[in-house]
């Protein structure tokens, strides 16, 4: 019950609506009633000409009224019918539209809130979260899993609150006409609530592990896709076929197996029902037989308890969809409960500009509790406007230095430092805003030129758009292509060469504009020629601001002001080119085996 009241806090905001279905299905279920009385009155009047007995005392206004219909002639009354029939109808229909838009209205809203909320979930938490979880699997928490809530909200909910009162008016009805025989028929209906429970348990179980392998689908399909490159050309194709065939296998047979349990309870229902009927058909035939109980009564009766057997059946299978969704619900509430591990803290100065300093004051980072310290007691200083390029073997720390900068990740000991502020006190967005960064991983969109230049700027012009471009060496090449700055570059940037990549990466940070500038391993994808043309555009660029260069390709590197060489984590070595020569310590040797000396 709980898991089901958290599952409805996603309705909640919509809680109007709901009430406006509930009393259309009032609606729809009253004249469902009217409508089944009809046969009072149609069979025991209209066409056998007979009185209406009801073997119980009645409030006056209804043996009022059953004398009246019993006076009169059975063809006045089959015209009558004939009349109100179709209006009732009719009614019932504008309410059973009603009912079924108001639901799937709140249902859909409900539904958008959820993704928007899981997405916004996304763009909040830290980089930390995504090194935890595959891609695909948080796409199928907004897909699919967010599907099966659909149907619980739009469907499920509907049925839940409908069928529920369809089965409390034919209760009702048959309580009142025959109350003694009613109260046996009831007796059987626990045997039909017991195998709906057990199996709906069942089912919720096995809907955890078809979403598991759903997402294990997704996650294999994401990487797959995105790698499509690396599959072909090591000819993978075969066992990436495998792989995904396995895993489809093992979907195929869990769905089947929650179809199997779920197509169980209708024929099971039903079959108790009906033994159901078979004991009520001979009881209260006998008191037709007798003359203690008029045809149409006995119809009514038997109607209302045979109208409850599909309801019975709709919430047998809305037990079936809440489970599923149930275990939908609980993979959502595991993203939309994740803490952050980097939060803005309540207070946080905004930093409009960049003074003075950035400090890294004997810092210690590692990425879990579990991880070694990927950092060790770093202590480093960078003045304004200077050049600091960080040197050393793969794995020895560089990129993980300055992603603690902007915050992508929290130290456990020591502080980083902007104008002598922590910058675990600045507010993030000021702090990144601070911040332009162009990576070894260039990540482009699959939208326009323009629009992955000015993703930094949203209110660019084409005229300072156009001159980044031509200060990162891009407009040349993007002025042959089709639509020039408008042309959809594909996703990741799939329709450009890696060298053409790298320089949108480096239009877009330069057009950011911020006065701090991190370079991990800029030129990386770059030939000669273009490399050299970039160097002299970022040479430029680096007069007015802070830069952190990541390389390992020399020649970037040895005009800056200070060169900090990392090995496991620690810094080991700082001073300029020429010094570090000398020391034949690490740089040296990287150096001479980067020119084969």
């Amino acid at each position: 019950m709980k898991d089901y009241c958290r599952l409805l806090k996603f309705v909640k905001p919509y809680k109007g609506l709901l009430i406006l279905a509930s009393i259309c299905m009032g609606g729809v279920t009253l004249f469902d009633g009217v409508s089944l009385g009809i046969i009072v009155p149609l069979f025991d009047r209209a066409l056998t000409n007979k009185k209406i007995v009801i073997p119980v005392e009645l409030p006056l206004f209804l043996s009022s009224l059953i004398e009246k219909l019993n006076d009169f002639p059975p063809l006045v009354i089959l015209k009558g019918i004939a009349v109100v029939l179709p209006i009732l109808f009719l009614l019932k229909g504008v309410f059973f539209f009603l009912q079924n838009y108001l639901m799937n209205m709140a249902g859909q809203a409900a539904v958008r809130e959820i993704k928007n909320r899981i997405y916004r979930k996304f763009q909040d938490l830290s980089l930390d979260f995504y090194s935890r979880r595959r891609t695909g699997e948080l796409i199928s928490r907004i897909t699919n899993d967010v599907g099966f809530v659909t149907t619980a909200i739009s469907y499920g909910l509907t049925d839940l609150i409908y069928q529920s009162m369809q089965i409390i008016l034919f209760t009702c009805v048959a309580f009142f006409i025959y109350w003694k025989l009613a109260l046996i028929s009831f007796i059987i209906f626990p045997l039909i609530l017991f195998p709906v429970l057990k199996i709906g348990k069942t089912i919720k179980k096995i809907s955890f592990e078809v979403q598991k392998k759903m997402a294990d689908l997704n996650s294999l399909l994401t990487e797959t896709l995105q790698g499509a490159y690396i599959v072909k050309v090591f000819t993978r194709e075969d066992y990436e076929y495998k792989r995904f065939d396995k895993i489809n296998t093992q979907y195929y047979k869990y769905t089947l197996k929650s179809v199997k349990r779920t197509l169980l309870l209708s024929p099971l229902t039903e079959i108790i029902g009906a033994l159901g009927a078979v004991v009520i058909l001979l009881v209260a035939g006998k008191e037709v037989i007798a003359g203690k109980l008029s045809f149409g009564v006995f119809c009514l009766f038997l109607g209302s308890l045979m109208s409850m057997i599909r309801p019975f059946k709709k919430l047998s299978n809305v037990h079936s969809i809440n489970q599923q969704a149930l275990a939908a619900s609980k993979r959502i509430y595991e993203i939309l409960e994740e803490v952050p591990l980097i939060k803005e803290k309540e207070g946080a100065i905004a930093i409009p500009a960049f003074k003075k300093s950035i400090t890294f004051s004997n810092v210690w980072f590692k990425y879990s509790e579990s991880d070694d310290y990927v950092l060790k007691e770093i202590n480093l200083k960078s003045r304004k406007n200077e050049i600091i390029a960080l040197v050393g073997y793969s794995g020895a720390g560089k990129s993980t230095l300055v992603s603690l900068l902007p915050r992508l990740y929290d130290v456990q000991k020591g502080r980083v430092l902007i104008d002598d502020i922590d910058v675990k006190d600045l507010e993030i967005k000021s702090l990144r805003n601070l911040i332009s960064v162009v990576s070894q991983d260039m990540v482009l969109f699959n939208a326009t030129v323009r629009e992955n230049i000015s993703y930094g700027k949203e209110n660019a012009t084409f005229e300072e758009i156009a001159a980044v471009a031509k200060e990162a060496y891009a407009y040349e090449f993007i002025m042959k292509f089709p639509k020039k700055f408008d042309t959809v570059i594909g996703e990741r940037g799939f329709k450009l060469s890696g060298g053409q990549k790298q320089r949108i990466a480096i239009a877009r940070a330069i057009l950011k504009g911020s006065p701090i500038l991190i370079l991990d391993e800029a030129t990386s994808h770059l030939d000669s020629k273009a490399e050299r043309l970039i160097q002299e555009a970022l040479d430029n660029l680096m007069k007015d601001k802070t830069v952190f260069v990541i390389a390992h390709r020399f020649s970037t590197v040895q005009n800056a002001s200070k060169i900090v060489v990392l090995d496991q984590g620690r810094i080991v070595e700082v001073g300029n080119h020429a010094s570090l020569l000398k020391e034949n310590k690490i740089y040296n040797r990287l150096y001479e085996l980067q020119f084969n000396i």
